[in-house]
């Protein structure tokens, strides 16, 4: 029943509702059913999600170019809504996914998929390496975001390691700069100890942002600290043959059974991130200077 539920219907959707809420947020309502059609074309061409997103660009501005440049007789005007645009749009898009966008996708990711697993320990340690540096390097930001989406559409392909190694590394920026407050507590404000309590929970959920206060009070020690930390992390995920079907829930999908493979490799990873992390934020960071009382 879970896996109908999660597998067969929620994660079946994925994609479409992807390529619907791009298209919506460019042609508003109207570009609502290409959207979702331009994401099943993606499916049912094996372009996945890179297909999709394009779709959704697609089946927007085709669905805003009728919208804006269709006219009609005024006897047949409230036709247009609800059929000439639907009708049209859908067409169009469905044409473009199916003869000129769907295969070279498919055939790219074919070529991705056979050098992704072609790469030995050490290569897939170097590329663990950049995403986890990449991940960390603006904690959530477009980068992070980037490669991390880039890592989900590599599932599609069957591609499992490189969303482990995102997931990891992303992990390893607030854990690490946690463990630090609790060890190393005279490197910051009482203020940040107490924050550090709750970072914790923000590194487990796999919530990067969670050393963005951190990074923003001391940025030149903070941001190297989580950048090699998260590297350590991704590398070693890659290396240990780590792989997740899960692309988010942090440290908790590893109680799920099958999600997260190579589970005691994938803990090491997370660990040796973060105490790396925390070692960098004891060589580099500076004392916090604590305020004489007068009196």
């Amino acid at each position: 029943m879970l896996s109908d539920i999660g597998g067969g219907s929620a994660f079946a959707l994925v994609l479409p509702i992807l390529s619907l809420g791009i298209s919506q947020s460019i042609s508003g309502k109207m570009g609502m059913v290409a959207g979702a059609v331009g994401g099943m074309m993606a499916i049912h061409t094996g372009s996945g999600f890179l297909g999709a997103l394009i779709a959704g660009f697609l089946a927007g501005y085709i669905t805003k170019l009728i919208v804006d440049y269709v006219t009609l007789p005024k006897a047949v005007a409230g036709l247009k809504p609800i059929l000439i645009v639907p009708l049209l749009s859908v067409l169009l898009t469905g044409a473009l996914m199916a003869l000129l966008i769907g295969e070279p996708i498919k055939v790219m990711l074919g070529w991705l998929t056979e050098f992704l697993n072609s790469l030995g320990n050490t290569n897939s340690a170097i590329l663990g390496l950049l995403f986890g540096m990449m991940v960390a390097f603006d904690m959530g930001g477009p980068l992070n975001k980037t490669v991390c989406m880039f890592a989900i559409g590599l599932m599609s392909s069957g591609i499992y390691g490189p969303i482990a190694a995102c997931m990891a590394a992303g992990m390893v920026p607030p854990l690490g700069i946690a463990l630090a407050t609790t060890l190393f507590r005279r490197k910051f404000t009482e203020q940040e100890r107490e924050t550090g309590k709750v970072t914790y929970i923000l590194g487990l959920s796999f919530i990067t942002e969670g050393a963005i206060p951190y990074a923003v009070a001391d940025p030149l020690r903070v941001i190297p600290a989580i950048v090699a930390g998260s590297g350590l992390a991704g590398a070693l995920s890659m290396m240990l043959g780590c792989a997740s079907r899960a692309p988010h829930g942090g440290i908790f999908v590893i109680f799920i059974p099958n999600v997260i493979t190579h589970v005691a490799g994938y803990l090491l990873a997370i660990a040796a991130g973060s105490v790396l992390t925390a070692l960098i934020l004891l060589c580099i960071k500076k004392d916090v200077s604590i305020p004489v009382k007068q009196g």
